[in-house]
């Protein structure tokens, strides 16, 4: 299913050209642009390669989690998260996460009990070559707010 969500509440993102390219309950797929994001050798700018992997968090939890009805008042947090980068990326980078099904479930269960649920999100990101050029690891909470 494609989606291209406004990314209007983080202005950041929309200045970076960060589109969500795909959305469905448990995935978010978004691209990044080479400009504005390109560094001092021509190559992704880190902060950005970062940025697209770590907003990938509160779009997955937007469409997977009941926000407005059963887990109304309660927001998507990034608690900590660390990239790891493999090589240079060049042109558009795209940038995946996805978060099991039992996983969903237990972390709809945790926060409906205690007000917070945790979960722990990997994102891949791939330049235009195909080449996997970082990934992250981020533990995020979806908490009552």
């Amino acid at each position: 299913m494609e989606a291209s969500p406004s990314l209007a509440s983080v202005p950041i993102l929309e200045a970076m050209g960060i589109r969500v390219v795909e959305l469905r309950p448990g995935f978010a797929a978004a691209e990044l642009p080479p400009e504005p994001n390109t560094n001092h050798f021509g190559v992704t700018y880190a902060g950005s390669l970062f940025s697209v992997a770590e907003m990938l968090g509160g779009v997955l939890s937007l469409a997977t989690f009941d926000l407005e009805g059963e887990l109304a008042g309660f927001v998507p947090l990034v608690k900590e998260s660390t990239i790891g980068f493999r090589r240079p990326a060049l042109g558009v980078v795209r940038a995946t996460a996805s978060l099991a099904r039992d996983e969903v479930d237990r972390v709809r269960r945790e926060a409906s009990a205690t007000g917070k649920g945790e979960f722990v999100l990997e994102a891949t990101l791939t330049d235009a070559r195909g080449e996997v050029v970082a990934s992250t690891v981020g533990t995020y909470q979806l908490r009552r707010f």
